[in-house]
């Protein structure tokens, strides 16, 4: 494979046999960013569970201290003056009848559904078009709700949505390369400290087996074992 001149400078940068402290991870990916537009800080961690398993199936929300720097498209399933609160609220789209409508014409230009429980019946019959994609609402996600304006809040403020997958990892996003390191660095903590309290009592062994900070371009770091130590 050919190395590119990016991949030259990056690799003149970035010691990826090394271990980090998260702070340090951060504040080299920020300098090793040779792209044209403003990557992301992705985390990659891979957990002691078997998801298999639905006690040890990890997923939750956390909120961002300093949001994801994402502009988050939200529709609002929801009847009457539920439908206008989250408009109020900030929401991108609101209603009920035509939006299931368009659903079920195979539009879903939306990154975030919330719906009102009233409404889960008939948004319920829509999980194989949903589901897939990963917008179907959730009550342990908070997307399931009667206070739609303050699901909305959360969502554009920067709560993210998160899920283990077959292998134990968990991929997301804490936020854009252009952030302050520091506010980066309280996104990650707030999202470590978040998979922590998630720790279902079945799992044995090692918790937090590794941690990768990376940028969407960029290489991916590994982070000190003491800071997952705690875990």
């Amino acid at each position: 494979m050919q190395t590119t001149k990016r991949n030259k400078a990056i690799a003149e940068q970035v010691d990826t046999a090394k271990e980090y402290s998260l702070i340090e991870a951060i504040k080299t990916l920020k300098g090793a960013s040779k792209v044209k537009f403003v990557e992301s800080l992705d985390v990659a961690i891979r957990l002691g569970v078997d998801p298999r398993h639905a006690d040890q199936m990890i997923r939750g929300t956390v909120s961002l201290p300093n949001g994801s720097g994402k502009e988050v498209k939200v529709l609002v399933i929801a009847k009457g003056a539920k439908a206008q609160e989250a408009l109020d609220a900030g929401a991108d789209f609101a209603g009920f009848e035509e939006y299931l409508e368009k659903i079920k014409g195979g539009w879903a230009d939306v990154d975030v559904i919330v719906a009102t429980p009233d409404s889960m019946g008939e948004l319920g019959k829509l999980g194989r078009v949903l589901g897939p994609k990963g917008l179907m609402p959730n009550p342990k996600s908070g997307t399931v709700t009667m206070d739609v304006a303050q699901a909305v809040k959360e969502v554009k403020a920067g709560k993210i949505e998160f899920r283990v997958e077959k292998t134990g990892i968990i991929h997301t996003s804490l936020g854009k390369l252009d952030f302050e390191a520091e506010k980066l660095e309280e996104n990650a903590k707030a999202f470590l400290n978040t998979i922590i309290k998630l720790k279902p009592a079945s799992a044995k062994g090692q918790y937090v087996k590794s941690l990768y900070l990376s940028s969407t371009m960029g290489p991916g770091l590994k982070i000190l074992k003491e800071v997952t130590a705690q875990a």
